[in-house]
């Protein structure tokens, strides 16, 4: 897999030393690269920037690499984060993971180390992409289906047979087999497993 020298990347660290070595580092490797120097002067941009990958250190006065993911989280964006980290701070860079980081990588680190750490950043976010898209489709399928027809589903996503969500719902287990005929007819499937594929990739769980 090539490297997406197409996007670029941010690099967010207090330390002048390493945005310089960051940034010579990764412009011969052909990327395009933002400096910033810390979490506050990133977030004021982030709204403006055009993708990419963000390299991001996870001690920093202010406003922390921690501080900074939670706050992204919060705004919906989900540019692929890989955490830069001392020695002392590999706690805090398993925490940022649990977080949604892609990777983290410790200082000082290698150039292969690092353009490996951005391409498997580059491949989970274009995989998360894809996951983001089918939960997209999925949920608009969804949409169609009457509330009754949802209901339905939801039993059937947690493995009930059809005389339980009858018996839940006060319907006849003949009116649940009708809401689960017209739901599949609907969702334009034709087996319980391609019913449920879709409900999970919906996130109706």
């Amino acid at each position: 897999m090539s490297l997406p020298t197409d996007q670029p990347i941010h690099v967010v660290d207090d330390d002048e030393a390493i945005r310089r070595s960051l940034s010579f580092m990764l412009k011969t490797s052909g990327f395009s690269v933002r400096l910033f120097s810390g979490g506050t002067e990133f977030l004021k941009e982030v709204g403006t920037l055009e993708g990419g990958c963000v390299l991001l250190d996870v001690r920093m006065p202010g406003i922390d690499g921690l501080e900074v993911q939670r706050e992204l989280r919060a705004r919906g964006m989900m540019l692929p984060v890989i955490i830069m980290t001392g020695h002392g701070d590999v706690g805090m860079a398993v925490a940022a993971m649990k977080a949604g980081a892609t990777d983290f990588i410790e200082k000082p680190f290698e150039k292969a180390a690092l353009l490996a750490a951005i391409e498997a950043a580059s491949a989970q976010a274009s995989a998360d992409q894809g996951r983001n898209s089918q939960r997209e489709t999925a949920r608009a399928r969804l949409n169609i289906l009457t509330d009754r027809e949802r209901e339905v589903l939801k039993g059937l996503v947690d493995g009930l047979p059809n005389k339980t969500i009858a018996y839940d719902l006060g319907i006849s287990p003949r009116t649940v087999e009708i809401h689960r005929a017209n739901l599949m007819q609907k969702l334009q499937v034709h087996s319980l497993s391609e019913t449920l594929r879709i409900a999970f990739q919906a996130g109706l769980e």
